[in-house]
């Protein structure tokens, strides 16, 4: 069984499903639920809510290492740099869901254009409901994991809603983490 924690200091955070802005004061118990990719679900008596890496510590929670190709000082190029940028895309996870964005099958389109000096990400993605108020938010994730690999300019995470996502979109590796095989 998972413990409660109290919240050392006032945080914001996204809640579930809506993906509204809220603040959780200090003091508040709430029990992790989830820490992928760097962010955490917690439960609160008002809900789930999804924590940012920066407020990490009021959680109690420290640094852990950087996801692959972030933050290095090489400038990466070819196929190096597309391994990062999926290896980043990898580290956005759905707050309700244990599997990564590319492993549910939610990116559908992932380009680098532009010159070795200056390389634009353009992502397309979509997610497993239309409705999804966490939506901008999981995107925005994506475009900031991006951002941080050097070499990257610009990132653009566009959702679309066609073709349908479907189960069928999930890759074996998400299907194992879920229990689905």
């Amino acid at each position: 069984m998972q413990s409660e924690i109290e919240v050392k200091r006032e945080v914001e955070a996204i809640q579930i499903p809506s993906g509204d802005t809220i603040k959780i004061p200090a003091g508040t118990k709430v029990i992790i639920t989830q820490s992928l990719g760097g962010t955490y679900t917690v439960a609160t008596e008002s809900g789930l809510a999804r924590i940012s890496s920066r407020d990490k510590d009021a959680l109690g929670m420290e640094d852990k290492a950087g996801a692959p190709g972030a933050g290095s000082g090489e400038r990466l190029t070819g196929e190096a740099l597309e391994k990062a940028v999926w290896g980043q895309l990898k580290e956005v996870y759905d707050p309700e869901i244990p599997v990564n964005i590319v492993d549910l099958g939610l990116v559908y389109d992932c380009q680098l254009t532009g010159d070795e000096g200056a390389k634009v990400v353009e992502v397309k993605m979509t997610l497993t409901a239309p409705g999804c108020g966490m939506g901008p938010t999981i995107a925005a994730d994506a475009q900031s994991r991006v951002m941080t690999i050097h070499g990257i300019e610009d990132a653009k995470v566009e959702l679309v809603w066609d073709p349908p996502w479907n189960q069928d979109m999930i890759s074996e590796e998400g299907r194992m983490r879920l229990g689905m095989v």
